[in-house]
């Protein structure tokens, strides 16, 4: 067990399966700690925007959000969610040629998530976009409130029980293009955290998910109970998909990766990247 804490860190993360399993054992006293954390569960896109106000001292992020907060938050090496065969679909009540694309009405799991940005850098998607929770995509679509619908998280497995058609993996055509991983969501720090907290709290998440890998039986009930869709399949495949060896540490690749996206999403807006580099040096 880690020494008593006299500091207390605000922690940023998503209810999906992928962040509960990585940051069990942290929560949990199951790891070393170098702080105490005080977890806010959030959808991803409420975390996006705590993170667009600093009211979040370490957060789950969509790196879609990245380039309008990097000014004040940096990257971890431990965490993210980024990987190949991982991308969010864009789905539809029926098969829809391309040419119906441009104008379709979209449902998307909010205007800062990297599914968002993906839809953009495709560039065959010109309609309107209403945003949503992610969880109300899918209803929206099967409705007809919207043309098709943008879906991630447990989505990916479960879009066929609603009768709905894929049309798309941004995933596939992410990695068509790039010929890299796709990241998706990685932890990001405040900047004016001490760096070597930063780096300690780095190195507990890597810890962390190395424990959830060796138990894996130990997190399950915490899962199920921030969990959507309770199907234990389902769950099982979300983790495999979402939680990678970048998950451990972005390396080489997926830091090049995440340079890429967000350097496209900061050209998109017109700015730049902070002189200080997007990750915790």
């Amino acid at each position: 067990m880690s020494a008593p804490m006299s500091e207390t860190l605000s922690l940023g993360l998503s209810p999906c399966p992928n962040d509960t399993f990585i940051f069990h054992a942290l929560l949990h006293g199951l790891v070393p700690a170098p702080v105490a954390f005080r977890p806010h569960l959030a959808d991803v896109e409420e975390l996006n925007g705590l993170a667009r106000r600093k009211e979040l001292d370490v957060t789950k992020m969509s790196l879609g959000a990245a380039a309008r907060i990097m000014d004040d938050y940096a990257l971890l090496a431990s965490g993210a969610a980024l990987g190949w065969g991982c991308g969010p679909l864009v789905v539809a009540r029926e098969a829809l040629q391309p040419e119906a694309w441009a104008t379709a009405r979209v449902a998307v799991p909010g205007l800062l998530t990297t599914a968002n940005l993906l839809l953009t850098l495709h560039g065959g998607f010109q309609g309107p976009r209403r945003e949503m929770l992610f969880s109300e995509v899918m209803p929206a679509v099967a409705r007809g409130d919207a043309d098709l619908g943008v879906i991630i998280h447990e989505g990916r497995f479960t879009y066929q029980r609603m009768g709905l058609t894929r049309i798309l993996d941004l995933g596939e055509w992410w990695e068509g293009a790039f010929h890299m991983p796709l990241p998706l969501g990685a932890i990001a720090v405040r900047r004016d955290v001490p760096p070597a907290t930063a780096k300690a709290v780095q190195t507990a998440i890597a810890g962390s998910l190395r424990y959830a890998r060796a138990h894996p039986a130990a997190s399950r009930d915490f899962i199920r109970s921030h969990a959507q869709e309770l199907d234990d399949a389902v769950t099982r495949a979300h983790i495999e998909t979402f939680v990678t060896d970048y998950s451990l540490d972005l390396g080489e690749a997926g830091r090049k990766a995440i340079e890429l996206l967000v350097g496209r999403a900061a050209a998109l807006e017109g700015r730049r990247i902070p002189d200080e580099g997007l990750f915790l040096r």
